[in-house]
């Protein structure tokens, strides 16, 4: 049997630290219904820890569903993370159009007046190509998320904000991946479930 001169478990990952307007991206082993191949925007990111939205996992509900006086929204409901799935948020690209909001990016903001974004998707100026909303959110104490980055659960990385605001789930993980480079994407082949082969 001839031996094999590289590793595929073991790349050379980028040295990115987490930080707000970064993503994570789940390296393929990460196991469990939130976390699954996912790709997580920091929104927040401090000594008192990280606050995130998952990109890629849908609540299979669009939010003109479970939003009060919302009409006509085509795009869907994201589940953002475990924590308080109960709550609702949003991240958008209309800037100042939307009094409150936290600028994340050059282009992209988090949250902001609730009303105002009704009534910019109500009235047609808003689309799910400016705003997608979650259901809850991914939450880190301190320490904790550079502790998963440091088990290899997470890669940091810098994506384009097409990306973030990309409704094609599908692949979204996978393309992000794949930006990360050539010893990369073998990562993208590995099944789902590592028991199956």
């Amino acid at each position: 049997m001839k031996s094999l001169d590289f590793d595929i478990f073991k790349v050379q990952k980028p040295s990115l630290k987490p930080g707000k307007g970064r993503v994570l991206i789940a390296e393929p082993f990460l196991q469990g219904p939130y976390f699954n191949r996912s790709i997580v925007f920091i929104t927040e990111h401090s000594e008192e820890g990280a606050v995130g939205f998952v990109l890629n996992k849908s609540s299979e509900l669009y939010p003109d569903e479970v939003i009060e006086d919302l009409f006509n929204f085509k795009g869907e409901l994201y589940v953002g993370g475990p924590v308080s799935s109960n709550t609702l948020h949003f991240i958008h690209s209309l800037g100042d159009k939307v009094p409150n909001s936290v600028q994340i990016t050059d282009k992209l903001y988090w949250g902001g007046d609730f009303e105002v974004i009704k009534e910019l998707v109500n009235s047609g100026v808003a689309d799910y190509k400016q705003v997608k909303f979650f259901a809850g959110y991914s939450g880190w104490s301190p320490g904790q998320l550079e502790g998963e980055i440091d088990e290899n659960s997470w890669i940091v990385a810098e994506v384009d904000d097409s990306l973030i605001m990309d409704d094609d789930i599908d692949h979204i993980w996978k393309n992000a991946m794949e930006g990360l480079g050539e010893e990369f994407k073998a990562w993208t082949n590995f099944p789902e479930n590592p028991t199956y082969n």
